[in-house]
């Protein structure tokens, strides 16, 4: 990832501001602090995220294909994409490493990422505790998330086995 690091004032910041609102809008938070999504992220209180080996992408999200369906939320400056699928079916192509299956179909510009995450935390809409695995590019910007629970419940004890799983395979050492 780009050298992104932040003073430690602001990183005490931007962890006040978190503890304050757990449920605050990571990107939300990034955009009022004036700094990349990764930052707020690497400053989650509590143990809340889990840096990831990015160097070790490509089995990352294959791994997501045993997940069943997921909920996969891209952002830009101008819009919000969400979906609700399956990953599975994939391919790379040139600079494309494709994910295409009957419910998501995302081409993923691999080369651009920097930094991936494993967090926990209250959802913003409803505190319920959602489970996720963000990725960021190289200016720790969102390149995409993958939620394995999210809206109005908590996750199933399945599913918690299925992210600690993952978490602990790809921990960045």
């Amino acid at each position: 990832m780009a050298d992104t690091t932040i003073s430690s004032e602001l990183r005490e910041r931007i962890r006040a501001a978190l503890k304050a609102n757990p449920r605050a809008m990571l990107m939300m938070v990034a955009a009022e602090m004036g700094v990349p999504e990764a930052e707020v992220v690497r400053s989650l209180p509590d143990n809340q995220s889990c840096e990831l080996d990015i160097g070790r992408w490509e089995e990352l999200i294959r791994s997501f294909e045993a997940l069943d369906k997921v909920h996969v939320i891209c952002s830009n400056g101008a819009v919000t994409l969400e979906a609700f699928g399956q990953f599975g079916n994939f391919s790379t192509s040139g600079t494309f490493f494709n994910v295409q299956t009957a419910s998501i179909d995302m081409h993923i510009r691999y080369k651009n990422l920097g930094a991936a995450f494993a967090v926990e935390k209250p959802g913003h809409m409803d505190g319920f505790k959602t489970i996720s695995f963000l990725f960021f590019d190289k200016n720790g910007q969102s390149a995409f998330k993958v939620f394995l629970s999210f809206g109005a419940k908590a996750p199933t004890p399945e599913r918690e086995a299925q992210f600690n799983a993952i978490r602990e395979k790809f921990r960045l050492k």
